[in-house]
């Protein structure tokens, strides 16, 4: 379970880079005006060689110099006796983060090709058997209970547009933010599905699918307000899954903030599960 856990955290910074970053003993430093708690708080990936007591302070003077608390992720990977110390600093948990994960079946597209691939070995298999246009896709999704996705466009680039929808879909009014995040978006290395749904001109869905190794992560899955309940994030969440099948993933991941019952609620009925859970420890760093 640990080499996957360190696999999927891995993944997620590939997913989501920071708008600067600095190495520090097998320690990264993430810093983005406090966009998220993700881009702007300390990672641990590989062994220290330094004192956790020599560390800490380091990184509470880059964050106090750069404006923001000193935030610090705690997954599984990191020692509860690090989590402990920093608990006796002052720091206090914010943002339970739930890592949900699932195997991922074909895709009913590759399903009927390949039925059909079978039975047209001789024509007369092929009058024997179903025609296409008799075949219920739906079926064939198998356990993940995926949906048709008709609402949904897909764009292998991240468009300006896109995220200046994803904004206003989170009420982003910080022009620091709205500055800096699209340099952020346009860093990521990885193979990408851009999903949106627009109604009346507008984009009032948006969803991210990132390529890494055998997996597709799903991210910023947002729909406005006044189209919630219409289904339409389950389209996204599901064209995202197929589109990514169709490009070789057979693995999917996502993160999902603790407490939001809906949200995993959707989640689970797609086939996801429960894999582990990380949080943040932040403390205001005073004069």
């Amino acid at each position: 379970m640990e080499s996957i856990i360190k696999k999927i955290e891995d993944m997620s910074l590939n997913a989501w880079p920071s708008h600067k970053m600095e190495l520090y003993d097998g320690w990264i430093l993430r810093f983005s005006y406090f966009y998220t708690h993700r881009t702007n708080s300390v990672e641990q990936f590989s062994k220290s060689t330094l004192p956790w007591r020599e560390k800490i302070p380091y990184c509470e003077q880059v964050y106090k110099r750069l404006g923001t608390p000193a935030i610090f992720k705690i997954s599984p990977l990191v020692s509860p006796d690090f989590d402990y110390m920093l608990e006796n600093r002052g720091y206090q948990i914010e943002h339970v983060t739930n890592v949900m994960t699932v195997e991922l079946c074909p895709s009913p597209t590759a399903h009927v090709e390949k039925l059909f691939q079978n039975v047209a070995i001789s024509n007369d298999l092929l009058e024997a058997s179903t025609p296409k246009k008799d075949i219920n896709t739906t079926s064939l999704l198998g356990r993940n209970k995926l949906c048709e996705y008709p609402d949904v466009t897909f764009s292998n680039t991240i468009s300006d547009v896109w995220i200046e929808s994803l904004f206003n879909l989170k009420n982003t009014t910080n022009l620091v933010h709205r500055e800096v995040v699209p340099s952020m978006y346009h860093s990521i290395l990885k193979e990408t599905i851009c999903a949106s749904i627009e109604k009346d001109g507008q984009i009032i869905g948006t969803g991210l699918g990132i390529l890494d190794r055998e997996y597709v992560g799903i991210y910023a899955i947002h729909v406005r307000d006044d189209y919630r309940g219409k289904g339409y994030a389950r389209q996204i969440v599901s064209g995202l899954l197929q589109e990514g099948i169709k490009r070789g993933a057979s693995k999917a991941y996502l993160q999902v903030v603790d407490g939001n019952l809906p949200a995993r609620k959707l989640y689970e009925s797609l086939g996801f599960t429960f894999s582990y859970s990380y949080w943040f420890r932040v403390k205001e760093i005073s004069d």
